[in-house]
């Protein structure tokens, strides 16, 4: 393990983290399974936690805060849409809380939370389910590669 390079834009990094909400619940963890591995600058991480990893070795290990606008945002009213409940499969769970996934026009796949429903209608959220939240990220830093 080469403990020498430094973090920086462009840097190949595999990590283990555990990501905590402001009321101290986990929302996600790599502990006890594959270490993450991304590219620092590719897009495929959040620009909030990147900029904390910069100038990090392998060996370190840190928490950071990331709030909310370098993380996933604030909710956005315009997310929330209101569909006819005549859209969904009559066998289709739309309890509170479900998260359905949705095929954009142009193909992409986006996750929408079931928030609300009558038997005219089903209200989802498509906001992130981590918008708005300050997010606490352990890591623990496995390799580096430039």
């Amino acid at each position: 393990m080469d403990t020498q390079q430094e973090i920086s834009r462009g840097s190949r990094v595999t990590l283990h983290y555990t990501l905590t909400l402001e009321n101290g619940l986990e929302a996600d963890s790599s502990q006890g399974g594959e270490p993450l591995s991304f590219t620092i600058g590719d897009g495929s991480m959040l620009e909030g936690l990147e900029v904390c990893l910069l100038g990090m070795r392998a060996g370190q290990q840190a928490t950071f805060m990331v709030e909310p606008e370098q993380g996933f945002g604030f909710p956005d009213a315009e997310a929330i849409q209101v569909m006819p409940r005549d859209d969904f499969p009559d066998d289709m769970d739309l309890t509170p809380g479900v998260i359905i996934g949705f095929t954009t026009p142009a193909g992409d796949e986006v996750p929408g939370t079931v928030t609300e429903l009558d038997e005219a209608r089903v209200t989802v959220d498509f906001n992130h389910p981590l918008a708005g939240h300050r997010l606490s990220f352990a890591v623990d830093i496995l390799a580096v590669q430039s």
